[in-house]
């Protein structure tokens, strides 16, 4: 196994792995930075790169003009815009800017190995769209491979603090985005199954299925979680409300919030307003 990028030489990390190998179309890797490094010369790169050899970077690199190399450096790259610009799901996704992409993508990375995500190999298309579907200040919580019942679009299912969003992306398609509003679940109830359970949303219009297929523990766990958010009795169905009830998952996001910081995901204003928010809950 090359393990190791093919362009700067360094070993790959367990970031470079988390979502799946970048690998070029001659079987060589990428590390992520010289991913970033070489998209934001040419975009296609964040679609097809199993359609690039080795040589094809090198030469994309070598004679992108000076300024472009430059463009990519970190100290040059812009601040985006505050949270409330990106991108949400509203029946269909935003493209954000191949620099601020990579920025999602990154950080979206971290919010998966906080929640201790357990996600399949086939969950790579699913993962690389949630950075254009969620806007900064909305974390992923708790998330696990899912597809609608009677169906081969394999998928997942996650949760953040406003909603549910089931993501499902074949190869060479469209992804497929459904978004359950928190209060639009009246609850969620389980059907076990010895190989694949069942996962039930129950809307205010209908009752959504998703199929368990990949790692039968992961979504026990996973419903363990969202049963927390959405099931006390005589409750508004709303994450925020659920939340005042449960200081200590409150502070098990502080504590997220501050891995965030110090990695350098979040910078100092983000973490004071998102803690704000925490606090105001208790």
């Amino acid at each position: 196994m090359k393990d190791y990028c093919v362009i700067c030489g360094k070993a790959l990390t367990a970031i470079d792995h988390m979502l799946g190998e970048n690998r070029l179309s001659d079987g060589h890797l990428l590390c992520n930075s010289c991913l970033e490094k070489a998209s934001s010369v040419n975009q296609e790169l964040l679609e097809h790169l199993d359609r690039f050899s080795s040589s094809d970077i090198r030469n994309l690199l070598e004679n992108s003009a000076p300024e472009q190399q430059a463009a990519v450096h970190p100290t040059m790259i812009p601040v985006p815009e505050p949270a409330q610009h990106l991108p949400s799901v509203n029946g269909e996704s935003g493209i954000l800017p191949p620099q601020f992409y990579k920025r999602r993508l990154k950080e979206i990375k971290q919010q998966l190995k906080l929640a201790k995500a357990n996600l399949s190999v086939f969950a790579k298309g699913e993962i690389k769209e949630l950075p254009n579907l969620l806007a900064t200040d909305e974390p992923v919580l708790a998330v696990t491979d899912a597809q609608f019942v009677k169906t081969m679009d394999a998928g997942i299912l996650l949760v953040t603090p406003k909603r549910m969003i089931s993501v499902s992306k074949a190869m060479f398609r469209l992804a497929k985005i459904h978004d359950y509003p928190n209060g639009t679940i009246q609850k969620v109830s389980f059907k076990n199954h010895f190989m694949s359970p069942v996962i039930r949303l129950h809307t205010d219009t209908n009752i959504v299925e998703f199929e368990c297929f990949c790692d039968k523990r992961d979504a026990e766990i996973f419903y363990d979680f969202i049963d927390k958010i959405y099931n006390t009795d005589h409750q508004p169905k709303t994450y925020e409300a659920k939340a005042a009830a449960m200081p200590a998952a409150i502070l098990e996001q502080l504590e997220k919030l501050a891995v965030l910081r110090e990695n350098g995901v979040l910078t100092e204003e983000e973490f004071a307003i998102q803690k704000k928010k925490l606090l105001e809950k208790l």
